[in-house]
C-alpha cells in the first residue's frame, strides 16, 4: 500500500496525488494506492491512517506525504517502522498554522475547514523532535517553496536521501520530472521489511 496524506487546506485532487495515481495505474500498480480526505483534526488523521492500513492486505506501507501531511507521515513512519517519501514537509505546522485559525476555504471542490486552537496542541503532541532510521526517509524539497523553508527540512532529516530542487515551488510544478524515483523508492522499501520502532 501507498497511502498519501495530503497537505493543508487540499485534497485527493492535488496536483501530485493525482499525477502519482495516474502513473501508478500506468504500471499496473493502480491497487497501490490509497489517498483519503484527511480530517481536520491532526489526532483523527493518525487515526484515520492507522485503521486504513490495519484493514489492508498485505498490511505493509510506504508513506508519501506532502507539506503538512509530511509532518503526519514523519509522525507515523517513527511511531509504526514505516518507510515516508516527504514533499516539501511542514516542520513546525503548529507555529505556521496559528496564522489560520478560524475557517479556511478548500483548494478543491469548495468547501472549508474550521481550524481551531486545540488542533494546534495536537500538532505539538505529534512532533518528532529528531528522526531516526534516515534511511526510511526520501526528501524532495524546493529551494523555490513560497510557503515553507526549505532548510528547516533539510535540517530535519539529516541523512535521509535527499532530492533537493533548485527553485521550483511549495506545489512541486515539475513534480512529473520525479514521480518515477518516488515511485521506485516506494517500490523498493515494499522489498525490504520496515524496521522496528527503536525501544524508549
Amino acid at each position: 500500500m501507498i497511502l498519501y496524506l495530503h497537505g493543508f487546506r487540499s485534497s485527493p485532487n492535488s496536483f501530485k496525488a493525482r499525477v502519482l495515481a495516474a502513473r501508478l495505474l500506468e504500471l499496473g500498480r493502480g491497487d497501490e494506492w490509497c489517498c483519503p480526505m484527511l480530517p481536520v483534526s491532526p489526532l483523527d488523521t493518525v487515526a484515520l491512517a492507522e485503521s486504513l492500513v490495519a484493514n489492508a492486505q498485505p498490511a505493509h506501507v510506504t508513506l508519501i506525504g506532502s507539506s503538512l501531511g509530511g509532518y503526519f507521515a514523519t509522525h507515523l513512519a517513527e511511531k509504526h517502522g514505516w518507510p515516508a517519501v516527504l514533499l516539501n514537509p511542514a516542520v513546525v505546522p503548529q507555529r505556521d498554522l496559528s496564522a489560520y485559525l478560524g475557517e479556511q476555504p478548500l483548494w478543491h471542490g469548495g468547501g472549508s475547514i474550521t481550524v481551531e486552537p486545540h488542533h494546534l496542541d495536537e500538532l505539538r503532541a505529534l512532533r518528532v523532535d529528531a528522526i531516526t532510521r534516515p534511511e526510511r526517509y526520501y526528501l524532495l524539497a524546493a529551494t523555490g517553496d513560497e510557503v515553507l523553508d526549505y532548510r528547516e527540512m533539510l535540517a530535519h532529516y539529516p541523512g535521509a536521501r535527499t532530492t533537493l530542487i533548485e527553485g521550483s515551488d511549495h506545489a512541486i510544478s515539475e513534480f512529473p520530472d520525479y514521480v518515477d524515483d518516488v515511485l521506485a523508492f516506494c517500490r523498493a522499501a515494499d522489498i525490504q521489511p520496515p524496521a522496528p520502532r527503536e525501544a524508549a
